[in-house]
This record gives structure tokens, sequence and C-alpha cells, in this order.
């Protein structure tokens, strides 16, 4: 039986006793970030960061020098450096599946083959022997060398997979689509839901269209139950297109050439038509969420190609270098995670904005979902004892100004504190002018203008100066001291992209470590999926039905009553 040690319990710290000392004498002196601006000119310059092309500013934030150095306290007293250190060197800090965490070895460089050696393997061997063969799969794809059936080069991939084998490529397609030069698009298809796999077909040419299914186990519900349908949408298309005559040799022959796998269960992806040399697959010390720079993004290394895939991976690199070398005292990465944990425990903050000012990150916030939510959605520490303070944030988000014009109201003038990243990028590829004025330079004013009306406000004087009629004015008013943190890029690359997700790992890691949860394990989503198998039956079944409880018995009757 595995020894688990408990973690520190954070309240029980001095630090934390200081922390929420410090936090009550701010409020009842009054915060004000626009007098702490005035009376700290060095402010934005002690409170800015730069981490390769990112350029990061924390001086909007409810926070003083004191503020960061209880912080900093806090973490040292928890001994965040130390767990920080085992993760990196793969010890099984992933307890209740007595597991390493290493997605940090998915990037680490070809030259540190040798230098990790977990449960017997050679990590970094390991991963670069799968990156090779995905490289070289991915070169002959996009040069045309790998041909459909009927001898057409590909020109679209569907990607089948769900959570973390589904939000991660998703997002990046999305976000590096300028960098996909091979003519050759990706679709993506996650929902059990038979709509979402109709939808996502229609205008494929199944000649030139390549599915891969993503699943480790190759036995998840949802992803197999796509993969089966979009094998019967590749066999019937073909068929009705002349290209095969049903015959089981050609049937076999059309799943071969159109059909790899990302997974380890090599007989299950024989099984159903695959051909095990055209499976790649990945390791138990990968969670799903933090799976994007593994196999799990093939369907990016054939759109993007390798070289860009690679400049994906040395910006996930260059975070993971720079929070283990970096003092945490001069570590945006750990700063911006004990921010979090300032937000939700003193402030009773329960959501957490990301509002990216560049459309192609519009998938980004939904992809922070499963990864901080996921991960630190916990009532339990990892030694299974209970919680002693709040865990987890709501995490969401929509691009700027879209969101501007729908839920800005509430974070400007409601009675909910909403901490909120915003993030923006100095230059874009697509620049044009209207009417003389630069179009990117407008939206950047958007994305300058809302951290600054949110940090500074608007008083009921300035309101006044406006001629504003008094019993308006309470309405006009801003109070201002909301919090926000400004990531300001200079291009949306790869590797740019890259060091924005191993930013927001690293911070989950730094909030989960505090709260003392396994920030890497997901039991929570496991007994839906037991309870679905149990439940599906009673549509059709009696006695099965005559199990569930009142409600489901009731809802499964209107089902019954009303199905055409």
């Amino acid at each position: 039986m595995t020894t688990v040690s408990a973690p520190i319990d954070a309240t029980k710290t001095p630090a934390w006793a200081a922390l929420q000392k410090h936090h009550d004498e701010l409020v009842s002196q009054g915060i004000s970030l626009k007098d702490w601006f005035a009376a700290d000119p060095d402010r934005v310059a002690k409170l800015s960061y730069d981490l390769g092309d990112l350029h990061f500013d924390l001086s909007k934030n409810l926070i003083t020098d004191e503020t960061v150095k209880l912080l900093l306290d806090l973490a040292s007293e928890l001994g965040i450096e130390a767990r920080r250190d085992a993760m990196f060197a793969g010890e099984h800090i992933n307890t209740t599946e007595d597991r390493a965490v290493l997605h940090t070895a998915l990037r680490r460089p070809a030259s540190d083959a040798g230098t990790l050696m977990v449960d017997g393997q050679d990590v970094v061997a390991d991963v670069h022997e799968v990156l090779d063969r995905m490289y070289a799969f991915a070169e002959r794809v996009r040069s045309g060398e790998w041909k459909g059936v009927s001898g057409k080069r590909i020109e679209h991939v569907l990607s089948i997979g769900i959570g973390g084998s589904d939000l991660g490529p998703v997002m990046v397609y999305e976000a590096l689509k300028p960098y996909a030069d091979a003519g050759i698009d990706c679709t993506y298809v996650s929902n059990i839901d038979p709509n979402d796999m109709a939808e996502k077909v229609k205008g494929l040419d199944p000649e030139t269209t390549l599915v891969i299914v993503v699943s480790k186990t190759f036995t998840t519900l949802e992803t197999l139950t796509n993969a089966r349908e979009a094998k019967t949408w590749m066999l019937k298309s073909l068929r009705d297109a002349g290209v095969i005559d049903g015959t089981p040799e050609q049937d076999a022959e059309a799943i071969r050439r159109h059909f790899v796998a990302v997974s380890t269960a090599l007989d299950l992806v024989a099984d159903f038509g695959i051909d095990p040399e055209n499976a790649f697959g990945f390791w138990s010390w990968v969670g799903g969420r933090y799976s994007v720079d593994s196999a799990v993004g093939l369907s990016l290394i054939v759109a993007l190609g390798p070289e860009r895939f690679q400049g994906f991976l040395e910006g996930f690199h260059e975070v993971d270098q720079y929070f283990v070398n970096t003092p945490f005292d001069k570590n945006v990465v750990a700063l911006m995670g004990l921010l979090n944990v300032w937000y939700v425990n003193f402030f009773g903050a329960e959501s957490h904005a990301v509002l990216p000012y560049n459309q192609y990150l519009h998938r980004f916030p939904a992809y922070l979902q499963q990864l901080t939510m996921e991960s630190n959605g916990k009532h339990v520490r990892w030694d299974g004892t209970p919680i002693t303070t709040a865990t987890g944030e709501i995490f969401w988000g929509e691009p700027g100004t879209n969101g501007q014009h729908a839920f800005y109201q509430l974070i400007h003038q409601g009675t909910r504190m909403v901490p909120a990243d915003f993030i923006a990028f100095v230059n874009t590829p697509n620049a044009v002018e209207d009417n003389g004025q630069d179009v990117h330079e407008l939206f950047l004013g958007n994305f300058l203008a809302q951290t600054k009306a949110l940090a500074f406000g608007k008083t009921a004087d300035e309101v006044r100066a406006e001629g504003t009629a008094e019993w308006m004015v309470p309405a006009r008013c801003f109070e201002g001291n909301r919090p926000t943190t400004s990531i300001f890029g200079v291009d949306l690359t790869p590797h740019a992209l890259g060091a924005l997700i191993a930013l927001y790992e690293h911070i989950t890691f730094i909030e989960g470590t505090v709260w003392g949860i396994d920030s890497y394990d997901q039991w929570g989503v496991e007994l839906g999926k037991q309870l679905a198998k149990q439940i599906t039956p009673a549509f059709h079944d009696d006695e099965a039905l005559d199990t569930q409880d009142a409600s489901t018995k009731a809802l499964i009757e209107f089902y019954r009553a009303n199905r055409r």
C-alpha cells in the first residue's frame, strides 16, 4: 500500500494568518488603486515582468509590497518549490492514481535523453521516439506521399476525441490558423450527440479525408461511438462514389488508408481496422488536459508542420525552465498562481475571467476551463482528508471586443469581484485600415481602456462634470479597484501559444499545492459515466426503468411518450 504524506494545512500557517490580517487592514483602510499608483511612481516597474516575448503587468491587482511578501512567505512555508521539483523529477505526486506527473517531459529537448528515468523508463527518449514517428508521418501526409484509397492526396483531417483529446487540439488549431500552410484543414468531433458528427462531415470529401481517432485506451465511449459513425460514413460515401465496391478487402484497405490512431491499445486499434504502425501512443503520466503537446496533437503537426510544432514545444519548455530556475520573488508564473489564491481565499472571488483580445484565441477560455476546473475542483486533499478552505475557480471568458457588449457590465459595476486576465498581441497577421485608422490599434485601444476603467473607475464628481442629472449619477459611477492582469505578447506564434499554455498549467499547480489537493486526477467525471451505462437500457427495458429514481423514471417516460 502506498504511503501518502499529508499536505501542510495552509490555513494553519503563520503566513496565512498574516495574510488574513493584512487583507482585513487593507479593506478597513479602503483599497484605492488610484491612490496606490499616485503614492508609488515605481509601482508599474516593480510589478512588471518579461518572459520571452510575453510582457506581464500585475500593477492593477489589489496588492501592495506587503501582499507580495506575505504571499511569498506562504509559498515558502508550504514548500511549493520542493513540490515543483518533485513533479519535474517524476515523483508520483498524483497520489490517488499513484502516478508521476510529467507533461513537462513532453517538451524537453532530445539532448535531455538519459537524464530523466521514471519507473525504469528513459522518459525523454520515449517522447522523442514518438515525436520522430509523428513528424515522419505528418511529412508524408503534407507532401502528398500518403494518399487515400482512390489515390488522391489528403486535404482534410477529421480528428475524433473528447475532453483533453479535443479541447487542446481545437484551441491550438484555431489559434494558429495563419500557420496552416499545407492546404490541409482540420475538423474536430467530440460530442456523442449525433448532430455533431452529422454537421462536421457535411462538405467533407471522403476521398481526401484522414480520420484521427484519439483515445489512449481505445475504449472511451464517446470517441469510439463517433469513430464507428465516421467509419460508417467513410465506407458508405466511398461505395456511393464507386471508389470501392464493398468487398471486405476493399473496405479494410479504405480504413487503413483513411484512419490512424492516437492510442497505446494496439490490439483494439487493429481490431478496428487501423494499422498499428499508424498508431501513436502517450503515457500514463500525461493527463488528458495536459496532453496537447503529446501525440494528441497529431492533427496539429499535419496542419502546421513539424517545424512549427517544434516551436510550440519550445514555448512550453521556455516557461518550464523559467518556472524552475527563477526565484519566486521574481517569478511571474508563481506570483500569478499566488494572486489567484489571494482572490479566492481572502476576497471570496468565485470566478476568474480570461479575456483574449485576439479572435484566434476564441477557444482559449474553454480550454482553460478544463485545465483549471478539472484540476482544482476538489473537496478533499491529496491524502484523502477534507479541504480546509475554498478551492478552484470558475474560469470563463470570450474574446474582446465581443465580451464588452455582453458581460463586462457585471465585471465593471456588479456586486461580485471577478479578477480578469487580459491577453493581447502587438502585431496581427491581418493588418487593415478603415478611414485611415489602423483597426488593430483601435482594437488594442479597447484592450488598454478596459483595464484602465476597471482599475480606476469614474467618480461621482467626474460624472456630474459631464452634466449628468443628480438622480442618475450613481448609475454612471464606476468604483474601480477591479483587479486585472495584462499579458502583452509580440506575436501570436506557435512559440508564444506554447508559453501561454504552460503559464496556466503552472498557475494551476501553484493553486493546487496551496490548497493541498491532487490537481492531476479527475474522479468527478467518473460517476456520471457509470450511471449513464446503467440508465441507457431503461429507454427500452421496463425492468431497468423500474430501478431508476422517481425523477429519472419520469423523464424517461416523457422520452418514451414523445419519441418519434
